[in-house]
């Protein structure tokens, strides 16, 4: 699944294709996605124009000048696709994973602009699309994420507080999304690595040296992603065309029997099992 970063690059893409442009019609095509989508949809997206593009957690925002807002949530495999009018074989990925190429019973819906479309894609059928009839209720639907963890609120004082109250292990606190919104089983291993702490260690064991570490080392690792474009899984590749490499900075990620990655240390990477994910850790650098 998308995680924060993949999430962002998506949205980033997008942003360049579609801000403050119309949107023509929609063709729905199959309405029977992880949630139904809405029966009206079509409608009210009908002629309206594209004011912004954000991202919430793992969400992609979109506000309309009617002051309507829908998201997308990619789920496990779902994609958008930007096809060009005349070039139904030129086809832009803008999502991180799976492949470029279409298998039309999987196209469930389809925005049409002026002189390209995009599609939704999604074989499995986990990703789903909602629309808000204003900003009141959009709100309220976002209100249970809890903070994003690049944002200025994602501090000492906030962690400290829910880690202090919590039974959980470290790892799971990062993946509750309401708690800290966006963070998946990629970058939770990660993060743990760079901050030198032990996944199954429970969150209310950690100081205030050790939460710290890992308010830096989630701000640090995230926005790395970012910059690298995500991590790629197979064929991803955004507007610009080009491929995500933070998959090629991974330390312990998937990384079982390796050798850690720190120098000094001679110890192999070890695989966890957490809440049934797997999990990637030092049991030597990591405390």
């Amino acid at each position: 699944m998308p995680e924060l970063p993949e999430v962002e690059i998506v949205k980033r893409s997008l942003q360049k294709s579609v801000y403050l442009r119309k949107i023509l019609k929609v063709k729905v095509n199959n309405r029977n996605l992880r949630y139904k989508v809405d029966k009206n949809f079509e409608k009210k997206l009908k002629g309206k124009k594209i004011l912004n593009i954000s991202r919430k957690a793992k969400y992609i925002t979109i506000s309309l000048d009617n002051y309507t807002f829908f998201c997308i949530h990619l789920g496990m495999s779902g994609t958008l696709h930007i096809v060009k009018n005349n070039f139904e074989n030129k086809k832009t990925n803008l999502s991180f994973y799976h492949s470029p190429v279409l298998g039309k019973k999987h196209n469930h819906l389809i925005f049409y602009f002026k002189d390209f479309k995009i599609i939704y894609n999604d074989p499995r059928r986990f990703g789903f699309i909602k629309i808000f009839e204003n900003k009141r209720t959009f709100n309220n639907y976002f209100s249970r994420n809890g903070c994003e963890p690049l944002s200025k609120n994602f501090n000492l004082e906030y962690l400290k507080k829910k880690l202090n109250l919590s039974k959980k292990n470290i790892k799971n606190v990062l993946l509750d999304q309401k708690i800290i919104s966006g963070i998946g089983n990629i970058y939770a291993s990660e993060i743990l690595f760079h901050s030198k702490i032990r996944p199954n260690r429970l969150a209310n064991s950690l100081n205030q040296k050790e939460i710290s570490n890992i308010i830096i080392s989630t701000k640090f690792i995230l926005n790395k992603a970012i910059r690298k474009g995500g991590s790629s899984i197979r064929d991803f590749k955004n507007s610009d065309g080009n491929t995500g490499s933070f998959q090629n900075e991974f330390k312990v990620y998937n990384k079982e029997n390796e050798n850690c990655p720190n120098s000094s240390c001679k110890n192999k990477i070890k695989k966890l099992n957490i809440s049934n994910r797997s999990t990637f850790y030092c049991n030597i650098c990591q405390k």
